[in-house]
């Protein structure tokens, strides 16, 4: 194994002996800061335990643990940890309030947090201006580290497990052989000072990970800008002060012994437009005209900086991504080619929890959390190396990142990149649309008209002009809230005509793969949990595991016949056929597990891309029958048409195939359209449906109609990190069949030993809006969190979902759940929850089946 490190080469073998993953583990985080450590480019060392993702809490959690405890106790050596406390800085009630959801999911995770006055703020930090505080948020066991020596007691350890550290070592090349299937793979390593063969490379180069994917043929998707803070002189009381974060102002204040440290995040970072190799251990000259309004944001939360001195400057190259998410795991272009890089100066704090969960990539396949958020995979291919994307996103992701995480924000920058058939035709009908890795899908049809999204403006920097009326803008600006949006009653119109009448929703940029070959029944049976071995007509909702058990995706499959000619519909093809749809926000993750598994397999079956050649509109409700027999030219009725079935037809004279499905709880179908008769098809299902009421709906609305009925969203309330028996979908496994497929013995093994946390649905009568991260409380006591929640318009309640374990230990059985009295704790607030073991809408499935 091969990590490679900076610019000018520093190289990592990995030893052997008992190390294992811990030992793995360790170096990834070293790696990250093989440069950073170097004299001169140094970060800040801030850690700060509370994040809005559950995962990331658990991260640093791991991060400060080996940092304050494993490593000085292991090596002897310290690691420059000080546990003087975080404070974050609100100015407003928004802020706040998001701060009041941190201190919420805190208490699930053990992490003592206070919302303080101003005056007690003021008590606690003496030499703080108080006028313009709304509150704080004081997180006594936050600290900092020292990079330097946190990153040499690492070296340390590692070498002590059995590393080789090599400094000096440029790597020249990366030698990528196919194997007998075509498949390519890492095979060695070139360095100036001679070839290392191994079939894993770890790319941990930072700034000049991009150049470093290139001698491998990895696209990665990074931008290189400066990045600074200034070190003050000595101020007298601010000794054992704590770190502050004022995200209002953009700007953070380290303690540094009797002086602070002063950085941030400004709306124009200069980039680094030309990265060189030779830069390893330089800095930039500080731009005054840049940084001065983090000087100016210090200034006025800690006024004696106006007469303090600056000792010492540093300005240095640090990557930034798309999302402000670390790119990790192996990159889909290369077997064996691994990320651990584009850490957006949060390498220090997230390196501990992430070098653990990359080792366990490496040697078990998959990390033990969910790291889907930061998988290179969540990118689709056709973004990784689109330059003005990949610039722009970055660039915002930068500009925000102190900004308040609402629920229901989207990016400015990076859009209309992927647009599907029924855009232009959508958006003249007041479709506002969201952005999912590259596609734009409609959110919510607003009665205003139009808003289309415009080209990015850099929110006015670097002499571009900010658009002026900008609807869209305005309309997302709405939404800046923790309370109900003001067109929470359009959403609320486009459920309950679904519920009542019908509703049409623009699916397109779902993923349609095709998987097809003499073999593609064995690698149905292993890929897939249910048994989708049927005849063709059939559809079959399932899951996809990894070897641990974990759901990998949820997915409908349908068994097909070949076509004669050949179409996007009906591909032709020797030996058996499958048409897969994925949602399209995880396309590529899934694209991505399924040419694994077929490559590790080395099966007979190839995987076929149609997702931009088809378009996919669901029409669903209790009179989608009635307009639908009007448009498709088959009987819809239920003994011709069932549930759960697919066949070809017509459609407005267009060849469609219509699947009786649905995501939202009610009779409907789902129509399959080539991209060029899209338009005239939804036209046709429109002109059918006026007279019935029928109206257009997004996916604000379907997440609600979705939760309402107790379907699974992928990546919320079902994660790689939940089982399918976590998560009520033990009827998606052939376990009472003999057929294998991949995370049955994990399944097999979790059924007998018995379920220690389990998916509940809660309600509360209370209408308050939620959106996740929520405590859950039974009989006093924390027992989890809320994953994903919403308002239910045909039950008219919140509707909240979570994980919950058993405090004692004990299995999380049906009982244990009914015998509990709960709360749900929103923003230091709890409210009484019921508990549900069954969906609180149509609970028999009567409605998809077309039973009113």
């Amino acid at each position: 194994m091969f990590f490679a490190a900076g610019a000018e080469g520093t190289a990592v073998r990995g030893g052997g002996g008992g190390g294992g993953v811990e030992h793995r583990g360790r170096q990834g985080p070293h790696c990250r800061c093989g440069r950073e450590s170097q004299p001169g480019v140094s970060l800040a060392g801030l850690l700060w335990q509370l994040r809005p993702s559950d995962v990331e809490v658990e991260l640093l959690a791991h991060t400060r643990d080996v940092v304050s405890r494993d490593l000085p106790v292991e090596t002897g050596l310290h690691t420059g940890w000080v546990e003087n406390g975080g404070l974050f800085i609100a100015s407003n009630k928004q802020r706040l309030d998001e701060y009041k959801r941190l201190m919420s999911l805190g208490k699930v995770y053990g992490v003592e947090s206070y919302v303080l006055t101003p005056s007690q703020t003021k008590d606690l930090y003496p030499l703080m201006n108080i006028d313009d505080l709304y509150g704080t948020l004081y997180v006594p066991k936050d600290g900092t580290m020292d990079p330097a020596g946190t990153c040499s007691t690492l070296a340390r350890a590692a070498t002590a497990r059995g590393a080789t550290i090599i400094e000096n070592c440029p790597v020249t090349g990366i030698q990528v052989r196919a194997d007998d299937f075509g498949v390519k793979r890492v095979y060695a390593v070139e360095t100036a000072h001679g070839t290392i063969q191994t079939p894993c490379v770890v790319n941990c180069a930072g700034v000049w990970a991009r150049a470093l994917g290139r001698l491998a043929g990895v696209h990665v998707p990074l931008v290189g800008m400066h990045h600074a803070y200034v070190v003050t002189e000595r101020i007298e009381g601010i000794q054992n002060m704590p770190n502050v974060r004022d995200h209002d102002a953009s700007v953070y204040l380290r303690l540094q012994g009797d002086a602070l440290s002063v950085g941030g995040y400004e709306s124009n970072p200069i980039f680094w437009e030309e990265v060189s190799e030779k830069f390893a251990f330089g800095l930039f000259d500080l731009d005054w005209d840049v940084f001065m309004q983090h000087i100016e944001g210090a200034i006025n939360r800690v006024p004696v900086l106006e007469k303090t001195g600056i000792k010492s400057t540093v300005c240095g190259p640090e990557s930034f991504t798309a999302d402000h998410k670390p790119l990790m795991g192996e990159a889909p272009e290369v077997r064996g080619f691994f990320l651990g890089c584009g850490f957006n100066s949060a390498g220090m704090m997230l390196g501990g929890g992430c070098g653990r969960e990359l080792a366990h990539w490496i040697i078990r396949g998959r990390p033990e959390k969910d790291m889907y958020g930061y998988d290179i995979r969540r990118f689709h291919h056709s973004l990784t190396d689109n330059n003005r994307w990949i610039r722009e996103r970055s660039h915002e992701s930068y500009a925000k990142n102190y900004s308040v995480v609402f629920p229901h924000d989207e990016p400015l920058a990076g859009r209309n990149v992927r647009k599907d058939p029924l855009h232009e035709e959508l958006l003249r009908q007041g479709c506002v649309f969201q952005e999912r890795h590259g596609w734009e899908r409609p959110g919510w049809f607003s009665p205003g008209g139009a808003a289309p999204v415009l080209d990015y403006d850099y929110y006015g920097a670097y002499g571009q002009e900010r658009h002026r009326d900008y609807t869209y803008n305005r309309l997302l600006g709405d939404e800046y809230t923790f309370d109900f949006p003001p067109h929470h009653n359009i959403i609320k119109n486009e459920c309950l005509t679904c519920r009542n009448a019908l509703a049409l929703f623009d699916m397109s940029y779902f993923g349609k793969f095709y998987l097809v070959g003499p073999e593609a029944t064995k690698a149905a049976n292993w890929l897939f949990t249910a048994d989708v071995s049927k005849a063709p007509g059939s559809t079959v909702y399932t899951c996809m595991l990894n070897k641990q058990g974990g759901v990998e995706s949820d997915l409908t499959v349908s068994r097909i016949s070949p076509g004669d000619p050949a179409s996007p519909l009906a591909p032709t093809f020797e030996g058996d056929g499958y048409y897969l749809a994925i949602g399209g926000a995880v396309a590529q993750h899934n694209w991505s597990h399924i040419t694994a598994v077929l490559q590790d397999m080395k099966l007979q079956c190839k995987l076929l891309d149609c997702s931009e050649e088809l378009g996919m509109m669901s029409i669903q409700g209790p009179l989608s029958r009635v307009v639908l027999q009007e448009v498709l030219d088959t009987d819809l009725s239920n003994e011709a048409f069932p549930f759960s079935t697919h066949k070809l037809t017509t459609a407005a004279g267009c060849t469609v195939r219509a699947m009786r499905l649905s995501f939202v709880g009610e009779m409907g179908w789902e129509l399959h359209v080539p991209k060029a008769d899209c338009v005239k098809v939804y036209q046709a299902v429109m002109q059918a449906g006026a007279r019935h009421g029928i109206t257009n709906a997004g996916y604000r609305a379907i997440d609600s109609l979705s939760i309402e009925k107790g379907y699974r969203h992928w990546h919320a309330d079902l994660r790689p990190d939940d089982t399918p028996l976590e998560a009520g979908l033990a009827f998606t496994c052939k376990l009472k069949s003999g057929i294998p497929f991949l995370g049955r013995e994990a399944v097999e093994a979790q059924k007998a030993k018995g379920i220690f946390r389990r998916l509940i649905c809660f309600t509360t009568e209370e209408k308050v809006p939620m959106f996740g991260l929520e405590a859950v409380w039974r009989d006093g006591k924390v027992v989890g969190h809320i994953r994903r929640a919403d308002f239910g318009f045909a039950i008219d309640k919140t509707i909240a979902y979570g994980y919950i374990r058993d405090p004692e230990g004990g299995p999380v059985s049906l009982d244990f759940v009914k015998s509990g009295s709960y709360e749900l704790e929103r923003m230091g607030v709890t409210y009484p929850a019921r508990a549900h073991t069954k969906s609180p809408f149509d609970p028999d499935n009567k409605r998809v089946k077309g039973f009113y």
